[in-house]
């Protein structure tokens, strides 16, 4: 276990790590620690290189991923990526760094809420293969249909049965999806105990990311060991060639962030697809075109 004073420099860590995710979306290649005030001071200089290196590859990779994006639409190449993991193991960040500056329309996300009484009589897999891409589209499973051999198992939501039926089908299952021309890849964000613990306290105590705690995710800390060995069973029984998993180790989330991308770039044999020279045509003006004023009572005010 962590000391007392480790513990809250660590959710001290968290929180500024959380507003780092918030300026990622406007920071580009701008110097990052201009938008920080006062929770510079906190910060080492080690500490400030180490974030700026961070961001730096991370927009690199991001570079990277608008190829991919491009060379998917290009080649019609059809791909599936499911993120499992822990609750707080990262999923959502990593996904967020993947997506943020693709074409929503590409590369989508498909993060199914629980089963609804007609979809609890339905085929186990049927509401997940409505998400599968087309061509030329990236599908990502925030969550799939894993849920299974992890949550609905350990929380009793599937009998026994059922449960066996999953590891049955599941290999057929994406055997299936291969063969139909659909690559996909599995991903299984692994965090320790005591990381979980802190981010779940960081949660507690971060009035904007109290929301992201649901009753399932405390108990499922309680349960950390059912959980364990629900993620070895599914591991050793749905880890087969045409879909192997692959195991991010997700304690340090800027490293997990990074290693994943990378890793998923190197699945696929993208290339720089060449696009024509782009010239911004000239606005036509028309002599008797004039613009109407806007009521002022339509007026966002402006307060900032």
């Amino acid at each position: 276990m962590i000391s007392d004073d480790e513990l809250i420099r660590r959710i001290h860590q968290e929180a500024h790590d959380s507003y780092d995710e918030e300026l990622e979306l406007e920071l580009e290649d701008r110097d990052i620690d201009q938008y920080t005030g006062g929770a510079e001071s906190v910060q080492t200089s080690e500490y400030r290189e180490l974030r700026r290196m961070y961001f730096r590859e991370l927009f690199r990779l991001q570079g990277e991923l608008v190829k991919l994006q491009d060379w998917v639409v290009a080649t019609g190449h059809k791909v599936v990526i499911v993120f499992e993991g822990r609750d707080a193991a990262g999923k959502g960040g990593v996904i967020k760094r993947i997506t943020q500056r693709l074409n929503p329309r590409v590369c989508r996300v498909a993060a199914l809420p629980a089963p609804n009484d007609r979809e609890r009589t339905q085929w186990y897999f049927q509401r997940y293969a409505a998400h599968l891409p087309a061509a030329g589209e990236m599908v990502l499973f925030d969550r799939s249909w894993y849920n299974r051999a992890g949550v609905e198992r350990v929380m009793g939501f599937c009998n026994d049965d059922q449960y066996e039926e999953f590891f049955r089908s599941a290999p057929e299952f994406e055997r299936m999806l291969v063969r139909s021309g659909i690559q996909l890849i599995k991903y299984w964000f692994s965090i320790s105990d005591d990381e979980q613990r802190l981010r779940f306290l960081g949660r507690i105590h971060d009035p904007l990311k109290q929301w992201k705690l649901s009753p399932m995710d405390l108990e499922s800390r309680r349960r950390w060991e059912d959980y364990t060995k629900a993620k070895e069973t599914m591991l050793e029984r749905t880890h087969i060639p045409e879909a192997p998993w692959w195991i991010v180790q997700a304690d340090d989330k800027k490293k997990a962030r990074l290693n994943c991308i990378s890793h998923l770039l190197s699945q696929m044999p993208y290339e720089e697809v060449p696009h024509p020279t782009i010239e911004l045509p000239q606005r036509q003006r028309h002599e008797d075109y004039l613009r109407n004023p806007v009521p002022a009572d339509m007026i966002v005010p402006q307060v900032y």
